[in-house]
């Protein structure tokens, strides 16, 4: 059961990372920033995604 548990959290994961990194290439942040928080992403992938989470650019979106 733990084998199972596993591979779907690293799911859930690899599925926030990769909304993140979209979210950051549609956000107006500086080259820099994206790059930053791309390398960090990839790094730390949990870490990574709570922080731009909680800090990082906001992608800009048409209401």
């Amino acid at each position: 059961m733990g084998i199972e548990v596993s591979g779907l959290f690293a799911l859930i994961i690899l599925i926030a990372d990769i909304y993140a990194m979209v979210n950051l290439f549609q956000s107006r942040a500086s080259v820099g920033k994206i790059v930053f928080w791309i390398l960090l992403i990839l790094i730390l992938p949990v870490i990574g995604f709570i922080l731009w989470f909680l800090g990082g650019p906001k992608s800009i979106r048409k209401i």
